[in-house]
């Protein structure tokens, strides 16, 4: 059990910004910066090359914030595991 989530998919005109939101933090595809979630004190980790919610789960992590590192949350882990982390 992973916990409460809730994903956003944004369609775009040559992408899909996906987005899990969970209790502590985001998971996210690299549209989104890790610079702005240091600068705001937000837990983000950011994946790449997924076009579903399940890709998003099962790609590692390419890039965390400091916050999201303060939760566990390391490179190179599947996002599945991070949610659990962020819940």
């Amino acid at each position: 059990m992973i916990g409460e989530a809730t994903g956003f998919r944004i369609g775009l005109e040559h992408a899909g910004l996906f987005l899990i939101k969970a209790d502590k933090g985001l998971i996210a595809c690299s549209y989104l910066s890790i610079e702005m979630a240091e600068r705001l004190g937000d837990a983000l980790c950011l994946v790449s090359g997924v076009s579903s919610f399940e890709e998003v789960l099962e790609a590692e992590i390419r890039e965390v914030s400091s916050k999201a590192r303060k939760y566990g949350v390391r490179e190179g882990m599947l996002g599945r595991e991070a949610l659990k982390l962020l819940s």
